[in-house]
């Protein structure tokens, strides 16, 4: 019996579509600062950012995932900011990264799965779902305050019944969001999210709805109270080891809501536990031991494990992503010493 994979099921394609991909990466401002940021702690010169962005970034991201505890990856998409009718809005927004730019890395890569972004109010939004499902889309993910999507508007139900029916889960954003140009702040609350919970969608909730600025509202305990009565109901930790979004990472252990989390870690979002550390949660030898580990993917990860996370955080989407064909044994394997941690 295939052993469960290893999954970080939150990881960022991002381009700029030089090499002809139909994408794009438009920053100024602090985003454009941010980026800057990024792109340092990655080890890129800035230059990247203008040069075939995509190809350079899969490429050092593909080289994470080998060299870390992970078995996988599910890289994610983007897509354009739409209005309720439709209408694609390419003057909003920061990037876009096609469907087609996630799923030809799947196919090309095992240790990467297709995570597709799709505006449930494109006219074509079903037949792209459809499309994609058939390349092997393991989930769906969308930024609803930051793509202007209301997840509870009527329009929409049947894209949620139709990815009920085929199994397909929403990795849907909640909480604030500074990293990307907000739309629609009202649309970061998760109780948005019952329409597609009802037509019987596995939703995600990516941050547990956590804080990302100091003015943004914390929806926390709004996504804990939703978790009793919806079942298909779970959150992801991803970016909750950083300066803005830890403080209720702790909270994640909790009995009531422990079961419901998946590991994610939003790269290439820096991993920063220094106010894990300031808090109290972590001893400075140990801060100290795993802020060293060169490989974000593998750091974000080692933190998480130190405050408690078992093994079960990380394995539990291969239960959830619609791909069932995608185990273990097809990938090449890391376990038991095998392969590097980078540190």
């Amino acid at each position: 019996m295939p052993t469960a994979l290893r999954i970080d099921m939150h990881v960022h394609m991002v381009g700029n579509g030089v090499a002809g991909s139909g994408g794009w990466l438009r920053l100024s401002g602090w985003h454009r600062w941010l980026a800057g940021f990024m792109i340092k702690q990655l080890g890129f010169p800035r230059e990247v950012l203008d040069q075939d962005l995509e190809s350079v970034y899969a490429q050092h991201l593909l080289g994470l995932v080998r060299d870390s505890s992970l078995d996988a990856a599910v890289l994610l998409a983007h897509e354009r900011v739409h209005d309720p009718d439709g209408t694609p809005r390419d003057d909003l927004g920061t990037m876009y990264v096609p469907n087609d730019v996630v799923l030809d890395l799947a196919d090309a890569h095992p240790e990467f799965l297709a995570g597709v972004s799709i505006h449930p109010a494109r006219q074509d939004a079903i037949a792209e779902l459809n499309r994609c499902i058939e390349r092997g889309a393991v989930l769906m993910k969308c930024l609803p305050n930051c793509q202007n999507i209301d997840p509870s508007d009527a329009r929409y139900r049947r894209f949620w019944e139709r990815m009920a029916e085929t199994r397909l889960p929403l990795l849907a954003h909640t909480g604030g969001e500074h990293s990307v140009k907000e739309v629609n702040p009202r649309l970061a609350d998760p109780k948005l999210l019952r329409l597609p919970l009802e037509c019987g969608v596995t939703v995600i909730a990516a941050h547990c709805a956590t804080k990302s600025g100091p003015t943004d509202r914390d929806f926390f305990e709004d996504w804990a109270a939703m978790l009793s009565e919806f079942p298909r109901l779970y959150g992801d930790i991803s970016a909750m080891v950083s300066l803005n979004r830890c403080g209720h990472l702790q909270d994640c252990l909790r009995p009531e809501i422990e079961p419901r989390i998946l590991h994610g870690s939003d790269f290439p979002v820096p991993v920063l536990g220094h106010r894990l550390w300031m808090q109290g949660a972590l001893g400075w030898s140990e801060f100290r031991r795993i802020q060293k580990i060169k490989n974000p993917l593998e750091r974000d990860w080692q933190f998480k494990h130190a405050l408690g996370f078992q093994e079960e955080v990380r394995t539990r989407a291969a239960s959830l992503l619609r791909t069932k064909n995608v185990a273990a044994d097809v990938i090449p394997s890391r376990r038991d010493g095998e392969g590097s941690l980078a540190g």
